[in-house]
């Protein structure tokens, strides 16, 4: 269930997050990307450059890698907090 809950709220985070000004609803690929290397990636850095490929694959548009790195910490603190409750 702890998994459960984290996805809902890392998935929270990732529909409000539009980087590219095309609103809510125009990112639910990325979103399932970015959400599975959430899980792979413990690093901000490197999360952040695969959130900005990620990106940048679908929309031929970069995202300064500033605004992915504020994201990235975002979901990596979500992720770790929950996985050291009891």
């Amino acid at each position: 269930m702890e998994a459960q809950q984290t996805n809902i709220q890392l998935m929270e985070i990732l529909f409000k997050w539009d980087p590219l000004g095309y609103g809510e609803g125009s990112y639910d690929t990325e979103i399932v990307d970015v959400l599975q290397a959430v899980h792979i990636y413990d690093d901000e850095i490197l999360l952040a450059r695969k959130i900005q490929a990620i990106y940048e694959f679908s929309f031929e548009e970069i995202i300064p890698l500033k605004k992915c790195e504020k994201l990235s910490k975002q979901l990596l603190f979500i992720k770790n907090n929950s996985s050291c409750e009891i």
